[in-house]
């Protein structure tokens, strides 16, 4: 205890004494006005124990019953101004002084719980005041580390986005050959279509009929060309998806448009069952055509080897009882081996020379992105099925 603690103690101790001598002085005082006797004059006194058991405790109440004692012995109780009971006073004081004790005791107890109680009260605030110091300062802990967490995210969010464009740019590389297939006949038909259109406008009289059958050739080729152009353009963009209600067979056609001169170059059979009938999804256009198109390169490049068989690729459309869209593409290849179907959907593991081993992970990545699953099936015969679900939406069923 301090120097200043002592002292404060100290004044308060002899504050309480005082507080109790100046109560019974004025029990004293007033009660010498309403005569004597013991009977008579002990109310005020027995106010003045309480005072002081109130403000002190239990021994400055027990130092106002003493005094109180001596004053109405010297004041109140015959002889006057002498210190001395007689015995036909001395019951009456007898129980004066214990109810005093009593009162002072009760009084002292019921101060000692207060201050136990302010004490607890101030102990708990205390605690209160630490404990919400410490969860504000891990709020603050948590709120750094939410903040970091989703500046990260973002991080992640974006490599996977520039992963999956080069991922997207891999695969068209691959379709190079069969992009400028495309785009070779169109673009040849528009060089015949416009010779042609010149000869017949040079014609004597010019052959008007046939110069229309021409530039309609010419329009019609060179919008199958701006078409290409535009899905080649679509994949390989930069930017946010815009998710929209769409017909699952519709982007698949658009895939096979694109793939299709990649089918006939490496003598592939393609074989679609798309019922005209399907729920719409709502899905990302250009991130579906990424998936379809990574399993039909993958269903390619499986039969890629096969010679002994005809080559068949199979894509099929199902609308399931749980209410989902399920897009099955088989291939008659080599089937996938047991030692890499677990690992198939890690990212950059692969099996192939060229490969960086990220189509099936991005692809798996995008179809739960949009609430469905993707896990691929051997066949019954030779090659595999990739299949992948997508929830129907219900606002365009009903």
């Amino acid at each position: 205890m301090s120097k200043s603690d002592r002292i404060r103690t100290l004044t308060r101790l002899l504050s309480s004494y005082v507080v109790a001598a100046v109560s019974v002085g004025i029990a004293v005082i007033i009660t010498l006005n309403f005569g004597s006797g013991i009977k008579h004059s002990a109310t005020l006194f027995f106010c003045s124990v309480m005072v002081g058991s109130w403000y002190g405790g239990l021994w400055p109440g027990v130092f106002a019953a003493l005094l109180s004692v001596i004053a109405l012995d010297y004041y109140f109780i015959p002889p006057l101004y002498a210190l001395g009971i007689s015995l036909e006073e001395a019951p009456d004081m007898i129980v004066f002084v214990a109810t005093a004790l009593f009162i002072s005791w009760l009084s002292g107890e019921q101060k000692r719980a207060k201050e136990s109680l302010r004490q607890a009260r101030d102990v708990l605030d205390a605690k209160v005041q630490e404990r919400t110091a410490e969860l504000k300062r891990a709020n603050e802990q948590l709120q750094s580390e939410i903040a970091e967490r989703e500046a990260a995210e973002e991080r992640l969010i974006r490599a996977q986005a520039d992963i999956g464009r080069i991922a997207r740019i891999t695969t068209m590389g691959e379709l190079a050959a069969s992009i400028a297939h495309e785009l070779n006949q169109p673009l040849g038909g528009i060089v015949v279509s416009g010779d042609a259109c010149l000869r017949w406008l040079a014609a004597k009289p010019p052959n008007l009929g046939e110069v229309l059958q021409a530039v309609e050739a010419i329009i019609r080729d060179g919008t199958r060309a701006s078409g290409v152009l535009v899905r080649i353009r679509g994949l390989l963009r930069r930017g946010e998806g815009l998710r929209e209600r769409s017909d699952i067979n519709d982007v698949v056609r658009e895939v096979i448009a694109l793939s299709d001169g990649e089918l006939r170059r490496n003598g592939l059979s393609l074989r679609t069952e798309m019922p005209e009938d399907l729920p719409p999804v709502v899905v990302d256009r250009i991130l579906m055509q990424q998936v379809i198109l990574n399993l039909i390169m993958n269903a390619m490049e499986a039969m890629r080897a096969v010679s002994d068989r005809v080559r068949v690729l199979r894509i099929r459309t199902e609308e399931q009882p749980s209410g989902s869209i399920v897009v099955l593409v088989q291939d008659s290849g080599v089937g996938v081996d047991p030692k890499h179907s677990s690992r198939m959907f890690e990212a950059f593991y692969t099996t192939k020379a060229q490969g960086i081993g990220m189509g099936l992970t991005i692809s798996r990545s995008i179809v739960e992105a949009h609430g469905g699953q993707l896990w691929a099936v051997a066949n019954d015969g030779p090659g595999s099925t990739f299949c992948f679900t997508l929830p129907v939406d219900e606002a365009g069923k009903l």
